[in-house]
């Protein structure tokens, strides 16, 4: 009989991923005997900007969300921001004997209170209303076995912990998890990435021809109006500031649109914009944000912030003045920032995740994400897991009532 507390172990399929896939980490390279750590604090966290950098070659990382900036600022504006949670950084750091980082798993401890209710859950970094789309850790190709291994040999510290919650992983790591534990699978999800060509007449060539066409009415239309365009680019911390401060007014015209698919405002309390524009300064002193920008005349009309990290750039939101529709104002900017991209020698621009046909015509690879729920072997464990799990893939009343007090979105104001 397993100990209290301890996990199950059971070789567990994989939804979306192949047998070659799953055993990748079984080819790795032999590596030297490791040490792990645990960090629980900002300043801890703060010193780890070197081991960041080195993970962040080692993996040629190119999202945002698994920068040291990110990390750091996430944890400095939300962390115990309510009266019912209570919430640590628990990093699970992986080197080495010889000092060498192989591995950062972010995650936080989170103790709810709701009346008699208590729980315990570890989570991937990320938790927030759509601010962190993919939550995927940095960890040396190779090492996953050993990071999974870590990150569960760490939360005997953590004795009242329910479940542990694995989200937007990749296909490596994911095989990892399977062998190391009993996970449930709950989500597989796709990102959209174009691998771009040195020259941007080759990538257009290589577009679908009603893409082609739609570019050029995009062009075309704004012209036969007699309005002249400009494609403005922040880039310095002063350009960002002022840009994030334009983007937000767009973003929130979008998010009001009556027509047309429905957007929602990811940034709508003052705590979610104070996070965007720290970030943001954050990146920007490493020159790693790029907002593009369409202006007609004297107003920007179009706004999508881009984020540079590992010779690719990142997509991020978007907004425009819902005036200016007609003119397909989003699909030009869109069109000027691949362009930009190509021009400055980056070699991918990542769509972000959600199957949307204004990226599918873009005719982007597709890349799977994989989530899943770890529980302790215990009954309440189990219990809470198995409500939590419903709570993420169901659509009743009582997962609406779930939903109310997991995803409040109390902490973000």
């Amino acid at each position: 009989m397993a100990e209290p507390g301890a996990l199950q172990h059971s070789a567990t399929a994989i939804p979306g991923i192949g047998p070659e896939d799953a055993a990748a980490d079984s080819l790795a390279p032999a590596f030297a005997p490791t040490t792990s750590q645990v960090i629980t604090n900002l300043e801890g966290i703060a010193a780890l900007r070197a081991d960041y950098e080195h993970l962040g070659a080692l993996t040629s990382n190119t999202l945002p969300f698994a920068l040291h900036e990110w990390h750091l600022s996430w944890c400095e504006q939300f962390l115990n921001r309510s009266a019912q949670i209570q919430e640590q950084p628990h990093f699970c750091v992986l080197r080495e004997a010889s000092g060498e980082c192989l591995a950062i798993v972010p995650l936080i401890v989170s103790r709810w209170r709701l009346g008699p209710l208590r729980l315990a859950t570890v989570a991937l970094l990320g938790a927030d209303p759509g601010l962190t789309e993919i939550r995927n850790p940095l960890v040396r190709p190779g090492c996953e076995q050993l990071a999974v291994r870590a990150v569960h040999e760490s939360l005997a510290d953590v004795p009242d912990w329910n479940w542990l919650q694995w989200s937007s992983v990749s296909a490596p790591l994911a095989g990892a998890i399977a062998r190391a534990g009993k996970p449930q699978w709950w989500e597989v999800s796709e990102d959209f990435v174009l691998d771009l060509p040195p020259d941007w007449e080759q990538f257009r060539a290589q577009l679908p021809r009603n893409l082609r066409e739609s570019l050029r009415h995009c062009y075309n239309s704004l012209k036969r109006a007699g309005h002249d365009f400009e494609f403005v680019v922040a880039r310095t911390r002063d350009e960002v500031h002022e840009a994030v401060e334009c983007f937000l007014r767009l973003h929130a015209l979008r998010a009001r649109m009556t027509r047309g698919p429905r957007h929602p405002d990811r940034f709508a309390t003052p705590g979610l914009k104070r996070f965007l524009f720290d970030v943001c300064d954050r990146l920007a002193q490493r020159d790693a944000v790029r907002i593009f920008q369409l202006k007609i005349g004297r107003e920007i009309v179009a706004s999508r912030i881009g984020f540079i990290a590992g010779g690719g750039v990142y997509l991020y939101y978007s907004g425009f003045d819902p005036a200016w529709a007609h003119y397909s104002v989003m699909t030009t900017t869109v069109a000027e920032a691949l362009r930009y991209a190509i021009a400055s020698g980056l070699t991918s621009a990542n769509l972000t995740p959600n199957a949307e046909q204004s990226k599918l015509r873009w005719r982007p690879r597709r890349v799977n994400y994989h989530s899943a729920l770890v529980h302790r072997d215990s009954l309440g464990s189990r219990l809470a897991c198995r409500a939590y799990r419903m709570v993420l893939t169901s659509q009743g009343a009582p997962a609406r009532l779930l939903k109310g007090f997991f995803w409040s979105h109390r902490i973000w104001q």
